[in-house]
């Protein structure tokens, strides 16, 4: 079967505006806030700070620099960097696939509420309209019972725009959509920071969350809590950044973007956290109560917290409240397009099928499964531990196995610096080592034992044990069979690359030449002049 070009980046803002559009997700506006909050308000901004530089950026780097000279998926970049590597790309696959049929479910509830917004359809229960009337909430886990059309159609329309903009293509869908819906949203939700801080009690708000505690950066707890942020903050170890990466020009800042995309979102993280506490402060204030006793972050905060503060303001409401939620749903469009997009460049290159006949496939399958599991009563039971289980062992994990997997078993850390430095303006040096290969994986493997330790302490949400091991545990170590399986089936097509790659060398004075992509590789092996075309567009 004839392998289809490889796309590109129209340009390089388009490839940062996809980049930042995967990292800015909900977590940004419904996580990072509380997780300041909680970890010393002001005080760990630094630590933040600290590790952004230290492991979120340098991690970063790594996949961009992976996905821009493999210029493949993450399961053929990983094989070629060593066969067995192949295993941690369709783990990652494996993960997005999981992801991505809950993450949808959550934009579906965006979209409904944003509409919520225009005449509080919540009334003066949100708590009870959200999990009783909207999500028709069953009291128990189990087995799906029934169907919740209020949530399917807005899922289905979801799903139908993703599919769609995949199917586009990279520099028509994906990026022209960023392009417009990044800007977009710093529109929105700076208008809805604006709104908020006019707010009384916003001032009460932000001190809550800026007063530094300096006690707390005494503390592992906050360093472990600000290293794991951010590192789910920026769409790494997901196998997201090696694909999007893949499909940049040669003559591409590597370092550069790292920079451009890491800062840019958590600029966001740091505007979220200004406009959800001056709303918080404002609703303590109108309760008179603390603002510990209503921050609060996740599903509770935006559904719930949030429709108290739209409720409570005395004019504006509804404009607030499709402020909040639009941005809610532009966030995570953009987010699981990227995770989607994983699946469906792994499958392009296992397969050689054409990208519309690939996106109707995966994308298919990833469709149906969150549309038969998350509009039903049990689906919030499903999300919860999905998300729990796939985000700590599998996501974290999978970043800590190839951080050391690359740092430590191949030792190929000073070949993708080289890599990195021969295309970008600011360029790597020692302390890129030296952080890739101690402070991130110490850290992460802390992190990970840490929360390992208390999961076998206690049922996580006081799940029944064996629910637990089935959506949690068996989707988490699901994940990892797959990976492994995928891996031992023949590929003649990444071997016949795996034998082009073994005859390039680098260049006398050791700079790395960059390797031809899958599609320069017929089908039978032969190698196929294709960086003609490249070149001239370089120029």
């Amino acid at each position: 079967m004839g392998q289809q070009p490889r796309e590109q980046w129209g340009t390089r803002a388009g490839f940062l505006m996809a980049a930042i559009g995967s990292a800015i997700g909900l977590g940004n506006i419904w996580r990072f806030p509380y997780v300041a909050y909680e970890n010393g308000g002001g005080a760990f901004l630094l630590p933040y700070l600290i590790a952004m530089l230290t492991a979120g950026i340098p991690l970063l780097i790594l996949e961009y620099g992976i996905g821009h000279r493999y210029r493949s998926s993450a399961p053929l970049s990983y094989r070629r960097i060593f066969r067995p590597a192949e295993a941690i790309g369709w783990w990652q696959v494996a993960i997005c696939f999981v992801v991505a049929v809950y993450y949808a479910v959550i934009i579906a509830w965006a979209i409904r509420f944003t509409w919520f917004s225009v005449n509080q359809a919540w009334g003066d229960d949100p708590d009870g309209f959200f999990f009783n009337d909207f999500l028709q909430m069953s009291p128990e886990p189990g087995v799906v019972s029934g169907f919740v059309s209020g949530v399917a159609w807005p899922l289905v329309a979801v799903w139908f725009v993703t599919l769609a903009v995949l199917i586009i293509g990279i520099r028509r869908g994906i990026e022209i959509l960023n392009k417009i819906t990044i800007p977009l949203l710093v529109v929105l939700f700076g208008l809805l920071v604006i709104q908020a801080l006019t707010l009384d009690g916003a001032v009460i708000g932000l001190n809550a969350f800026f007063t530094p505690d300096w006690e707390a950066m005494l503390t592992g707890k906050v360093w472990i809590a600000a290293y794991g942020h951010v590192f789910f903050s920026l769409s790494i170890g997901f196998g997201i950044m090696v694909t999007y990466a893949s499909y940049l020009r040669r003559k591409s800042d590597l370092t550069g973007s790292a920079m451009v995309a890491g800062f840019a979102n958590s600029s966001f993280e740091l505007l979220a956290g200004i406009g959800v506490f001056a709303a918080l402060g404002f609703m303590a204030t109108a309760a008179g109560t603390a603002v510990d006793e209503v921050a609060t972050s996740g599903i509770g905060l935006a559904f719930i917290a949030f429709p108290q503060i739209i409720s409570s303001l005395p004019f504006g409401g509804s404009l607030f409240g499709v402020l909040f939620f639009g941005c809610l749903v532009i966030a995570g469009l953009t987010s699981l397009i990227s995770i989607v997009q994983v699946i469906v460049s792994a499958v392009q290159d296992r397969t050689g099928l054409g990208r519309t006949q690939t996106v109707l496939l995966v994308g298919g399958a990833t469709a149906l499964a969150s549309i038969l599991l998350f509009p039903t009563p049990e689906g919030l039971h499903f999300l919860d531990v999905f998300d729990h289980f796939i985000n700590q062992y599998g996501i974290a994990l999978a970043g800590l196995v190839l951080v050391i997997f690359v740092g430590w078993g191949v030792r190929k850390l000073p070949l993708f610096q080289s890599h990195v430095n021969a295309v970008s303006s600011i360029h790597l040096g020692l302390w890129w080592r030296v952080t890739l290969g101690g402070v991130t994986p110490v850290l992460l493997g802390i992190m990970m034992w840490d929360s390992l330790r208390t999961e076998l302490a206690t049922n996580y949400g006081g799940y029944p044990t064996g629910y637990l091991l089935a959506a949690g545990w068996g989707v988490a170590i699901g994940a990892i069979v797959f990976g492994v399986v995928m891996s031992c089936f023949p590929w003649k097509r990444a071997d016949a690359i795996a034998r082009h790659d073994a005859e390039r060398v680098s260049d006398e004075d050791g700079t790395p030449v960059q390797l031809e992509a899958p599609n320069d590789i017929a089908p039978s092996g032969t190698a196929v002049p294709a960086f003609d075309k490249e070149k001239e567009e370089d120029r």
